[in-house]
């Protein structure tokens, strides 16, 4: 351990700052300053500057502010992504278009993002967590992301359609899918593979704070032929429906597909927490589960799984390959409850398998039939 601590400390993590506050600026450095495996190699007042200063610095990971003049978050994140890419930390504020912009930027590549201090009496809890997410950012996998593929997102994203549900019914298959560190992007692929006709309700459980899933709810569902929204106390399954935990709340469902919402303690550290509704959903569900584990943190999600693949259901893990980390799916795997472990891009089209399968090979019922 000490041997381990020394090489921490004589190799600490570089980092580079970028924000258009100086007070921000000040107060990130002069904290990081003070964490021993953490050095704060430079110091950039938007994002021009920070595009200039990279090259010459090599910065393990970047903090990055999301509104900034010149050049904002977004367009920063781009050019690092393409050009340079280390895993970036978003500095969000906690209006509703500063949510807009991180879920964004996390479906683009950041790997995580920490909500600005809304007062200076918060600072130092805010500071724990800037130290805390760079040390865990500088072990994620970073890939770089074309500027087609930009592109082709911003397509989507602008994207609207009519969508229609039909009531969850004795047959239909459920289709659970947890998410941490990497997630957003991760998710942004997938929903965006599933077809329209697929007769399945949704469940997504992402680790997010409270405040910023309803914004990755409405980023999620311009992008799928389904519909996704945020859940909410009494939602009911309905094929077609994908519904997103919110942050700061477990979910379950009753044996009539009833969410509920509560706020027991955090499991594995996080609320929501996939393992609560993984548990709950195969007690009540069983075999007519699908679950997927993705990219993540920590092994959230592998207690549920394991339920999920006893009792007959089918659980998909993504394969290391393809998870910017890849802790949970492999937790699931040395659990031995993956059926199958899949890259991100061959994961739709298995959960589609799947479903059929267990509604009878059937294409389904069309949605809004009575």
């Amino acid at each position: 351990m000490e041997s381990r601590a020394s090489a921490e400390v004589n190799n600490p993590i570089r980092v580079l700052v970028v924000d258009d506050s100086a007070y921000m600026r000040f107060t990130i450095t002069r904290y990081l300053s003070e964490v021993q495996d953490i050095q704060v190699v430079g110091v950039a007042r938007d994002g021009e500057e920070a595009l200039e200063m990279i090259p010459r610095l090599n910065p393990q990971v970047v903090t990055l502010d999301v509104e900034m003049p010149r050049m904002d978050g977004l367009s920063t994140l781009q050019e690092i992504m393409r050009t340079q890419p280390r895993p970036v930390i978003m500095l969000s504020s906690l209006t509703k278009e500063g949510t807009q912009e991180t879920v964004r930027a996390l479906t683009l590549g950041a790997v995580d993002f920490v909500a600005k201090p809304e007062s200076k009496a918060n600072i130092q809890v805010v500071m724990d967590e800037v130290v805390q997410k760079i040390r865990r950012a500088v072990h994620v996998r970073v890939r770089s992301l074309p500027l087609a593929a930009w592109q082709e997102e911003d397509r989507r994203g602008q994207a609207t359609s009519v969508k229609s549900t039909r009531p969850w019914r004795d047959g239909d298959v459920l289709v659970v899918i947890g998410a941490s560190t990497g997630g957003p992007r991760a998710l942004n692929a997938l929903v965006s593979a599933l077809p329209v006709d697929m007769p399945a309700a949704l469940l997504i459980v992402q680790h997010m704070p409270a405040g910023f899933t309803r914004s990755l709810a409405q980023r999620l569902d311009t992008l799928a032929a389904f519909k996704i929204k945020e859940a909410a106390p009494g939602d009911r399954l309905e094929v077609g429906l994908g519904l997103l935990a919110p942050g700061g709340f477990h979910l379950t469902l009753d044996a009539n597909g009833t969410v509920n919402l509560s706020q027991n303690p955090p499991v594995h550290g996080v609320r929501p927490a996939v393992d609560v509704t993984l548990l709950s959903v195969a007690q009540h569900f069983a075999s007519r589960t699908v679950g997927v584990i993705l990219t993540g943190m920590g092994n959230d999600g592998a207690n549920g799984a394991a339920l999920v693949h006893a009792l007959g259901g089918y659980v998909i893990a993504e394969d290391e390959s393809t998870a910017v980390v890849w802790g949970m799916p492999r937790s699931v795997i040395e659990a031995q409850a993956a059926d199958a472990v899949l890259p991100l891009h061959a994961i739709p089209t298995a959960i589609e398998q799947q479903v059929r399968q267990r509604n009878g090979g059937g294409r389904g019922e069309p949605y809004g039939t009575p």
